[in-house]
């Protein structure tokens, strides 16, 4: 079911791919009594190792699909085929517990503790305690929660952030080849919301699954998808493609009215924060010296440093004046600290320094080690090229008729 090997892009090093490919033919799903179709007729092929957004508007069958690939939701005709196996007719209790599967709000036991709620297929599957402990860990770790510090907590007792962290690491405990993710990150608040999906491309380089999302939100289709599906009602595909090929050229009235206006200028969602420069920093671990700390960030020249936990996690990002006034690095904890990832767009960096009223954010790597921070300024420079490329480009519209073959080409998969 699964492929394991490594895929290289241009410019990046080799990452492991372990999901597997998933193909839909024909697959079609009906309800009694309504005279439409929910999905009239799909056929989609998804790589392995890739992420695909499904997005469009309300009623264009994106959860029904989705459902459809776990057989949550029964097709009426079609098959589902998930590597080289057709599992249009396996046991679908046994098909779930291969897939992984995330919902908005994390779907946690709410009386069961963080590890129980992790360990739970993987006991259904007959993994002995020592490996399902070994793997919570490993789990919880990699979604960037202290295993020591939360693995006996109840979800009552965490924030909506975390509870769905630990909705992905049970998603992933029995190392599903495939995980399904239905407006996953839709309840959170926005700031959380980017945390949460910098979390989930950090984890996808490392782990090389292939996950499908349902989103409502383009922009966070665009942001996660390295390919994104565009609905219409009834299933139908209106454009299937990488973000920027659909920003760039979208396939039909529909597609270039559902994406909005100044489509070239939200290329910006594309540039990642790992696309530009950004700055050095001084760190500082808890407890360190705090006039030695000021020596190495004076002789740097720099106004600031980054207080980091044992793990190389960013707690706070104090000026040289903060850290004057304690004979060593505190162990404060900024809840307002302005953060993102590598994989972040510099939509959300900019976001993110408005939010904090702060001129920058600091920069972390996938398991959120703190790797540099990026200034108003570089973003802003960014936004000044977008927008002379927007007046330099021609007013005709950008999509591209029905009748023309490259526009059927766009709407299906190859």
């Amino acid at each position: 079911m699964t492929r394991d090997h490594t895929r290289a892009e241009p410019g990046a090093t080799e990452r492991r791919i372990t999901g597997a490919s998933i193909r839909l033919d024909g697959v079609a799903k009906r309800y009694r009594g309504q005279e439409k179709p929910a999905v009239e007729r799909l056929d989609l092929d998804i790589e392995a190792g890739e992420i695909v957004a499904f997005v469009g508007p309300s009623g264009c069958g994106k959860t029904t699909t989705l459902k459809m690939i776990n057989r949550l939701i029964e097709p009426t005709e079609g098959r589902i085929l998930i590597g080289d196996r057709d599992v249009t007719d396996e046991n679908p209790d046994r098909l779930r517990q291969s897939i992984g599967y995330v919902i908005q709000s994390g779907g946690l036991f709410p009386h069961w503790t963080v590890a129980k709620n992790v360990g739970a297929i993987p006991r259904v599957l007959g993994w002995d305690r020592a490996r399902i402990t070994e793997r919570t860990e490993h789990l919880l770790d990699l979604v960037g929660l202290d295993p020591d510090t939360y693995a006996n907590r109840l979800p009552k007792d965490m924030s909506g952030g975390q509870q769905q962290r630990v909705g992905v690491a049970r998603a992933l405990a029995a190392d599903p080849p495939v995980l399904l993710m239905d407006e996953p990150f839709g309840a959170v608040d926005p700031i959380t919301r980017v945390r949460l999906q910098d979390s989930l491309l950090g984890i996808q380089q490392e782990l090389g699954k292939t996950i499908v999302v349902v989103t409502h939100d383009f922009e966070e289709a665009t942001k996660l998808g390295d390919r994104v599906l565009i609905l219409s009602e009834g299933g139908h595909i209106e454009q299937y493609a990488p973000p920027a090929e659909i920003l760039a050229n979208p396939a039909s009235p529909f597609v270039a009215e559902f994406i909005g206006s100044g489509a070239t200028l939200a290329q910006l969602t594309l540039t990642r924060v790992r696309d530009v420069e950004h700055e050095p920093v001084v760190t500082a671990s808890v407890g360190e010296d705090a006039h030695a700390v000021l020596e190495r960030a004076r002789a740097r020249g720099h106004d600031r440093i980054v207080a980091v936990d044992a793990r190389g996690r960013p707690r706070a990002w104090p000026t040289l004046a903060e850290v004057a006034t304690k004979p060593q690095i505190s162990d404060y904890i900024d809840g307002r600290l302005p953060v993102v990832g590598e994989a972040s767009t510099l939509n959300d960096a900019l976001d993110t320094m408005l939010a904090a009223s702060q001129g920058g954010v600091l920069v972390t790597d996938g398991r959120g080690r703190v790797r540099g921070s990026l200034r108003i300024d570089t973003v802003m420079a960014v936004i000044r090229s977008y927008t002379a490329e927007v007046r330099a480009e021609d007013d005709e519209p950008s999509y591209v008729s029905h009748t023309e073959g490259s526009a059927d080409d766009g709407r299906r998969s190859s």
